[in-house]
């Protein structure tokens, strides 16, 4: 029992001894941050708030290097973040914040529904908002994390947000990168971009819907949101329909579209044939089609993938009353994991095409390389990294 005792002091010993230089590290770190902060203006007693008993966040530092290794399908993401439940939820915030909405339509000049959806896809509404301390968070990132400096200068930016009162240090909350309040914006985000709807004198995006809701569309405007236009249309694509067109190389006018024989899959006509508009096909060829217009590259900026944006722009459409999309997704496609993307690129590498790294991320080159490939095999060249292409490819076809 004495040697157990022993040992058990000794790997106790041991822990303090390698801990220390972490933690006197840690602090020289916080400190160099409250010198860099104080010369910007913020107040001691706010970086005393901000700073009391931190410490790195180990769950932080998880999520950030937890890596996911199934991917949902794009039919499985959309019903995921377009389900009935969310656009019922939609509707009634929409009926809830009519008269704020509209307001905030006026000022701004960005649809209601549109601000609406981006809501229900970052939080759920203000269902989740995120809990962890941000401060914490972005201090353990700019210390450990990849993105170090990026991470440093938004959290030099989010105890700017303190100083300037819109928020106690203690209900600075968001999620473990950093994104805050009903509409997650970044710090830099909410510096350049939040708003006061209100007039009381604070942008908060936490607690107060309104302004979380005009820091939103003043964002959209900000970044070129076009009023009373729309951001895309889902459309049917003739019979032999040549899929080099597709991806935003190819962007036309809607009449050359139509000319083309590609129309809106709700039938009609196209309201602005004059409007540019490139094709995408998220699913490939075995899924709808969409034309996408300038707004959906404003939707873009908020967060830069393109089934996000579609998610955004198809709620936006149900919460006011649109259907589910014409053209389902095809239920035999399964989502390629990581690896069978590297897989898929590997094979394709050693048959001469050029994918870039074989990192497991379709990327623009990974693309390019499968839609060479289909063409070559006889495959409808869409471009889209399949199950069935890399079956194709195993097969040695």
């Amino acid at each position: 029992m004495r040697q157990l005792l022993q040992s058990i002091a000794i790997c106790c010993l041991l822990t303090l001894v390698i801990s220390a230089p972490a933690s006197a590290s840690f602090t020289s770190f916080v400190n160099g941050v409250r010198a860099e902060a104080g010369r910007a203006g913020v107040s001691e007693d706010v970086l005393d708030r901000a700073f009391r008993g931190i410490s790195p966040d180990r769950e932080v530092l998880e999520k950030l290097n937890r890596q996911s290794e199934f991917t949902l399908t794009v039919g499985q993401y959309l019903g995921k973040t377009v389900s009935d439940a969310r656009v019922t939820m939609g509707r009634e915030k929409y009926r809830e914040y009519k008269r704020v909405l509209d307001a905030i339509e006026s000022r701004f000049g960005v649809d209601g529904n549109v601000v609406l959806a981006i809501w229900g896809m970052e939080s759920n509404f203000g269902d989740r908002l995120g809990d962890f301390n941000v401060i914490r968070s972005l201090t353990t990132l700019a210390y450990e994390g990849r993105r170090r400096d990026f991470f440093r200068k938004e959290l030099i930016t989010a105890l700017g947000i303190l100083n300037r009162g819109h928020i106690a240090p203690e209900r600075m909350t968001g999620s473990w990168a950093g994104a805050m309040g009903h509409t997650q914006f970044m710090p830099s985000s909410f510096r350049a971009y939040s708003a006061d709807y209100d007039g009381d004198g604070r942008h908060d995006i936490w607690n107060n819907v309104p302004d979380a809701l005009a820091s939103t569309a003043n964002y959209l405007k900000r970044h070129g949101w076009r009023h009373g236009e729309t951001w895309g249309y889902e459309v049917r694509l003739p019979r032999g329909f040549n899929y080099k067109l597709e991806g935003r190389g190819h962007a036309r006018t809607l009449a050359e579209w139509s000319r083309l024989g590609v129309g809106r899959a709700a039938g009609g006509h196209f309201p602005r044939p004059s409007d540019k508009a490139w094709l995408e096909l998220p699913g490939g060829a075995n899924g709808p089609a969409f034309l996408m217009l300038p707004n959906f590259r404003v939707i873009l900026t908020y967060n830069n993938a393109v089934l996000y944006g579609l998610g955004v722009g198809h709620l936006a459409d149900r919460i006011v009353g649109g259907g589910p999309l014409a053209h389902e997704f095809s239920p035999d496609e399964r989502a390629l994991t990581g690896d069978q993307v590297i897989e898929l690129q590997t094979r394709l590498a050693r048959l001469g095409y050029d994918v870039g790294d074989a990192d497991g991320k379709a990327g623009p080159q990974t693309m390019n390389a499968v839609k060479i490939y289909q063409q070559r095999a006889g495959l409808p060249a869409d471009g889209f990294p399949s199950y069935s292409v890399l079956e194709s490819l195993r097969a040695g076809r």
